[in-house]
């Protein structure tokens, strides 16, 4: 198995990232933030936009998981060759990809996107799942690493999730797969959170809002304050 992804087995990823419009949207905030994660033992940095991902690679010693957003309704999460291709050239470890079957703006299927990427680079790849067979799909295509980060943008109607990680489906997958380091990603909100994760056969555990989004923590807090007050 690669060095790489053994190095952050049983670990704690962080995802570092600001909203457009936001104070912290600035590529050297999100670097210094990502340094301080490190310091915290975090074992990989989760980070989206070209000008973040070559920022926090020149502050970390530690492999960086980069991505490009683009728009916010279907495929978003590197939506593209062009993107994925990007990416690297930004100086990414690891490039996650949307692995759901939804139509990409380049008309490729995410089979032939992860084809395209192998053929092109050397760059590990992590798709981004939303329901298991996605994540069937991504192992068959040999993604090196594949998540759950997609599991709560189901619709309504196909989804009971609480506001907790998928767990269910994190459990269903390294039941399947355990031979594939599968990551849990989403709505990981506490420590209590990351360990069931852990406890499930999770390979690592993604944390971003929960650990670098002080404007909702924040809210948690003002929202819990105000419960109390009413």
């Amino acid at each position: 198995m690669n060095p790489l992804i053994e190095s952050i087995k049983g670990g704690l990823i962080v995802s570092v990232q600001a909203y457009p419009g936001e104070p912290l949207r600035n590529p050297e905030t999100m670097a210094l933030m990502a340094r301080a994660c490190e310091l915290g033992g975090a074992v990989a940095i989760r980070c989206q936009g070209l000008s973040d991902i070559s920022a926090i690679k020149g502050r970390v010693d530690i492999p960086v998981i980069g991505l490009w957003k683009e728009g916010h309704e279907g495929v978003y999460i590197t939506p593209t060759l062009r993107h994925a291709l990007a990416c690297v050239n930004a100086g990414c470890d690891v490039v996650a990809i949307d692995a759901t079957d939804r139509p990409r703006p380049d008309g490729r299927t995410f089979a032939q996107t992860v084809e395209a990427v192998r053929a092109q680079t050397e760059t590990l790849i992590m798709a981004d799942c939303m329901t298991i067979d996605d994540i069937r799909n991504a192992v068959a295509c040999g993604c090196d690493l594949v998540s759950t980060t997609l599991s709560h943008n189901k619709p309504a109607i196909e989804t009971t999730l609480d506001e907790g990680p998928d767990v269910a489906l994190l459990a269903q997958a390294t039941a399947e797969f355990p031979d594939v380091p599968i990551i849990c990603e989403g709505h990981v909100h506490t420590p209590d959170d990351a360990k069931a994760a852990i406890d499930a056969g999770a390979w690592a555990v993604v944390v971003g809002t929960a650990i670098t989004h002080p404007t909702s923590l924040t809210s948690w807090f003002v929202s819990a304050i105000e419960g109390n007050a009413s």
